[in-house]
């Protein structure tokens, strides 16, 4: 994507400030977004890009509604992300689970070291979401920042009127909501006519969703790459995605901005005796 005048790739990008800038910035409040997405087989009808695209799509609009004094600072992305269970299929740039785990880590130590206070993981790939989620804790005991997991379907409830309830429950890959999100970032790399409606198995006595659960690699549940109604995809549920999505996430990033830890603490339960 051409991001050179997009809000989020200038008025928010930190790499753009020179160090004495990055000093200077007041970081009692503020977050900085590290996005991780992947680059890996989507079905016959989307880019390996895929994943990426939609977290750079995404950061685009969620800037738009982010301003100066929410001192929110956004990172390049990490294009590559642990996709090793579509290992083997042509496109599939994957990193190790030690090797994304340690960038990560040493992204978070920099952080630290620049002075910074939080760090939000903005994940767009489920394949890294168990191991962000081990990453962020690890960072938070090595070096005391307060780091954050989003996921660009934290907020999936907001698009029940967009798509079926299998779609959103199952469609887990290449599907409905995937493919309608590309067409509306770059509408040119979609084969619609390709687009495949595919699910997995899943009324089984365990899931690859929740527990008991079953370690799996993608061609254990699909013949397309993909799990969900691809073929049912349109620009204009995609630009509603994207729109809904973005406006929810904005409003995080602004609350993760000022959180602190100790909003956690428990409060003492009064005594009945």
């Amino acid at each position: 994507m051409n991001q050179q005048n997009e809000k989020a790739w200038q008025e928010f990008f930190l790499p753009r400030l020179t160090t004495t800038d990055i000093q200077n910035l007041d970081k009692k409040k503020g977050v900085v977004v590290l996005p991780v997405g992947a680059v890996e087989q989507h079905g016959p009808h989307l880019p390996v890009y895929t994943d990426t695209l939609i977290a750079e799509g995404m950061l685009n609009r969620i800037f738009e509604h982010i301003e100066p004094e929410d001192n929110v600072w956004l990172l390049p992305p990490i294009p590559y992300g642990k996709s090793n269970e579509h290992f083997g299929k042509p496109g599939v740039m994957t990193l190790s689970a030690h090797t994304l785990g340690q960038v990560v880590l040493d992204i978070g130590k920099s952080v630290k070291a620049s002075g910074f206070r939080r760090l939000v993981l903005f994940n767009t790939h489920g394949g890294n979401l168990d191991l962000l989620n081990m990453m962020a804790r690890e960072i938070r005991i090595e070096t005391g920042l307060m780091v954050f997991r989003m996921n660009v379907m934290d907020f999936k409830g907001e698009l029940e009127d967009l798509y079926s309830k299998e779609e959103l429950q199952y469609g887990i890959h290449g599907g409905d909501v995937e493919t309608s999100m590309i067409l509306a970032l770059e509408e040119s790399w979609v084969q619609m006519d390709k687009a495949p409606v595919e699910y997995y198995a899943y009324n089984q006595p365990v899931d690859i969703k929740g527990g008991p659960y079953a370690a799996w690699l993608i061609d254990d549940l699909s013949a397309s790459g993909i799990s969900g109604e691809a073929a049912l995809a349109t620009k204009e549920k995609g630009i509603q995605t994207i729109d809904r999505l973005s406006r929810k996430m904005a409003g995080t990033l602004q609350e993760i901005s000022s959180f602190e830890m100790d909003s956690f603490h428990s409060k003492p339960v009064p005594s009945t005796t």
